[in-house]
């Protein structure tokens, strides 16, 4: 998709992202962030938490949020400035994340917009949210 410029940009606009979380994600996830709780690593460590099995790290599925709004919504050029996270659910190796950001606000003075964010697992909500970006502009 390109990259929507400010002026294009309409509240209710959304735009989504989707990814299957496999064993290479979160391993890959974890050497590059430096996380490596049991809970996200190891399966008998895991089966005595409360999640009863292994769980992705909630930021890996945080990062699909990032997703949509570098690639789809602004898309290319955007830039990131905030974001407030929820998490409400744990995601599992095999679970499909959707992430969806909607416009719900927008700033012409300063090209800021404001999205809701969400990440769902089939019908659960497994993060909530609010994002800020710099929209690129036409101009």
């Amino acid at each position: 998709m390109p990259t929507v410029y400010f002026e294009d940009l309409s509240v209710g606009q959304s735009a989504e992202y989707a990814k299957t979380v496999t064993e290479a994600d979160i391993l890959l996830f974890s050497a590059v962030s430096g996380d490596n709780n049991p809970v996200h690593l190891n399966a008998e460590y895991a089966e005595n938490s409360m999640f009863k099995s292994r769980i992705a790290h909630g930021m890996l599925s945080a990062g699909f949020i990032s997703a949509v709004l570098g690639t789809r919504l602004p898309g290319e050029g955007a830039i990131y400035l905030g974001q407030t996270l929820k998490f409400k659910a744990p995601v599992r190796i095999g679970d499909t994340v959707t992430a969806t950001a909607t416009v719900a606000a927008l700033d012409p003075a300063k090209k800021r917009v404001t999205l809701t964010t969400v990440c769902k697992v089939k019908d659960t909500v497994v993060i909530e949210g609010e994002a800020v970006v710099i929209a690129p502009s036409k101009a």
